[in-house]
């Protein structure tokens, strides 16, 4: 069998159009291909090494490979092997993820990185800051934008359920490095929107496992999260806070400063005050707040005499603008409210049948809110302020 068949040339360039589907490279780039020959009939023999024996998503990578490599002009069929790499091998790729860096480092934190990190915080459970975190990333994601998003709700993650996402589905681990879950979706109105998600329910046995950490073990875990994960490279990082000023809130802003941050609300008084502090203490940490979302902030529904829908405001209103305008005087920049989101059984219970609201539902007036949220971010430049630049003074 040939090694210099001319074929070969054009097989090699058709197997760098194959994607692994959790690294998000081509698989020649990860020396995922091991062997490449072709015999005189014009059979192609190639051996494919995944990262590990049990990945996943190996059908796959088989199914692209053989869709790939059929297509090439002088190829009459196809021997394919699926192997896996040994440990020297999956050390190789690691380092070459890492950009030969000798110790997993946060990437987001370093000088140069130009991701954009928005962390969404609330000042207690219950007002809907994980769908709108979920529902936020796939807004930017379904604008060409590649998002990543981590569920660092660590005692309370709901994102996995949210994205419908399996309950059997475990990150790949590559050494030391974890691969994060890719989700797809195409939306109602024909938009595609890829995500790379990691939460700690997915690295649990069981679903049903209570997490009960602090302190130092809790601040392993994040670090884990944020420097073990292979991210590749991102324009938005979101990060599913957990609600109130705890010990996860902190190290967060600890580990990103400079990083922004979105508070969530809803209209009532009571919880804009707590809200204030989640908001209060991200700025104490150097992280800047962008703006407020009242989510729950009215339900619509036609009034049975005289057919006309009315605006219901079931939680009082106020507490968004309230919220936004202290922090304002607070943290003396403005913080404006970016907007108002109506209660609709798709972004609550609809959700978790059928999908988030802006795929499932994206003409919806929630949807299109998020929506214009997604869209003053991508307008808007990230602030420098508590972002390390890198500066070498004498």
């Amino acid at each position: 069998m040939s090694k210099s068949n001319p074929v070969l040339a054009n097989v090699r360039e058709a197997l760098s159009t194959v994607i692994d589907p959790e690294i998000r490279r081509p698989i020649t780039d990860l020396g995922m291909v091991d062997d490449l020959t072709i015999d005189a009939n014009g059979v192609l023999h190639v051996t494919v090494l995944l990262t590990v024996a049990g990945c996943p998503l190996r059908n796959t990578i088989e199914q692209d490979v053989t869709n790939a490599v059929t297509k090439v002009p002088g190829v009459t069929g196809l021997q394919l092997t699926i192997g896996a790499m040994n440990a020297e091998q999956r050390a190789a790729l690691t380092s070459k993820l890492r950009g030969g860096a000798p110790a997993p480092v946060i990437p987001f934190a370093q000088p140069g990185s130009l991701t954009r990190v928005i962390a969404v915080a609330s000042g207690k459970g219950g007002v809907g800051k994980s769908s709108m975190t979920v529902n936020l990333a796939l807004a930017l994601a379904k604008q060409g934008y590649h998002v990543g998003l981590l569920d660092a709700d660590i005692y309370g993650h709901s994102v996995p359920d949210l994205l419908g996402i399996p309950e059997d589905a475990r990150p790949t681990m590559v050494d030391s490095m974890i691969m994060p879950v890719p989700v797809e979706y195409v939306s109602a109105d024909g938009k595609k929107a890829v995500l790379k998600v990691i939460s700690m329910g997915m690295l649990k046995e069981s679903r049903d496992q209570v997490i009960a950490w602090r302190g130092p073990i809790l601040d392993r875990a994040l670090t884990q999260l944020l420097a073990e994960v292979f991210w590749g490279d991102l324009d938005f990082f979101l990060i599913d806070l957990p609600p109130g000023t705890g010990d996860v809130a902190m190290s967060i802003g600890q580990k990103l400063p400079g990083s922004d941050m979105i508070v969530v609300t809803t209209p009532q008084p009571s919880v804009a005050w707590v809200s204030e502090r989640a908001g209060t203490m991200g700025s104490m940490l150097h992280q800047n707040v962008i703006g407020v979302i009242e989510n729950m902030s009215w339900f619509e529904t036609v009034c049975p005499h005289c057919d006309q829908p009315h605006r219901v405001e079931i939680f009082g209103s106020g507490g968004g603008q309230q919220t936004a305008d202290a922090l304002t005087d607070r943290l003396a920049h403005d913080v404006p409210l970016l907007a108002q989101i109506p209660m609709v059984y798709a972004l609550g219970a609809g959700a978790e049948i059928n999908a988030p609201i802006v795929i499932a539902y994206p003409d919806s007036p929630a949807a299109e809110a998020i929506n214009d949220v997604a869209e003053h971010l991508v307008t808007t430049k990230t602030s420098l302020a508590g972002k390390p630049l890198g500066l070498i003074t004498n």
